[in-house]
């Protein structure tokens, strides 16, 4: 299996529109973050999870032909606001889109972010695609098992997604005992890590790096990533071995 990170910023990105910090004016590439995603590339199957506004750029610069399903984690904009852009693999592949998502994710699809998809006149043009409700059981997408593990981003449920030994979190402030479970005996996992300082709806780096710990996997990488981290390359000199921060482009082969 591999897995691209196609985009390891937070919900503005990195550079920040206006902002004129030392990491929105890096030279480094690494400093460079569009909105979280990643894609999966499995079995001879591509799936991505999530859909964020730069979701049509993520697709371009990868070069992606061919998209299988997409799999997402909460109902943000910074993870849905790119589904209209699916309909270029419409036309591509001539066939519907395969949507995985819970109740609330479908619920905004349908009735607040794009309910002329559900409209009984429709418009020529517009994003096919098929929706499968996730429940907390374990779910395939072709041949590829998803593990679905409830995390809260404050007051809201999200999903991260266990495949094999890999498990992929963002969006997390807090995981339940029970969920951590499932995420143990991971060889990788990708952790979200905001900023330094506390944070309301996401883990800090500190907390980040406790959390692995406990874990203990081969590997881990940090995402959802903003501006006020710190620069790349400074924050990688303080991290334990095993851990990294993860970067737009970085490859996994798992």
């Amino acid at each position: 299996m591999k897995v691209t990170f196609l985009g390891t910023g937070t919900s503005q990105g990195v550079p920040i529109i206006a902002c004129d910090c030392a990491v929105c004016r890096s030279s480094d590439s690494r400093d460079k973050r569009l909105r979280s995603s990643i894609l999966i590339e499995n079995e001879g199957e591509t799936f991505v999870i999530d859909t964020g506004p730069d979701f049509r750029q993520q697709m371009l610069r990868k070069g992606v032909k061919r998209l299988d399903a997409v799999i997402y984690t909460h109902e943000h904009r910074d993870h849905i606001a790119g589904l209209d852009d699916l309909r270029a693999f419409n036309f591509v592949m001539k066939r519907p889109i395969d949507i995985y998502a819970d109740r609330l994710v479908q619920e905004a699809i349908r009735n607040r972010e794009y309910p002329y998809i559900f409209s009984k006149e429709q418009y020529p043009g517009i994003p096919e695609i098929k929706l499968h409700l996730i429940g907390k059981e374990p779910f395939k997408v072709g041949k590829t098992t998803f593990i679905p593990i409830e995390v809260m981003h404050y007051k809201l449920p999200v999903l991260a997604f266990r495949i094999n030994n890999f498990t992929y979190i963002t969006d997390a402030n807090f995981i339940a005992e029970q969920e951590q479970e499932k995420i143990k005996g991971s060889e990788i996992i990708v952790l979200n890590a905001l900023r330094r300082e506390h944070h309301i709806s996401h883990f800090s780096l500190q907390e980040s790096i406790a959390l692995v710990n406990t874990w203990n996997p081969k590997s881990a990488y940090l995402t959802h990533i903003s501006h006020q981290l710190g620069k790349h390359a400074d924050v990688e000199k303080e991290l334990p071995s095993s851990i990294r921060l993860a970067y737009d482009g970085l490859v996994l082969e798992i």
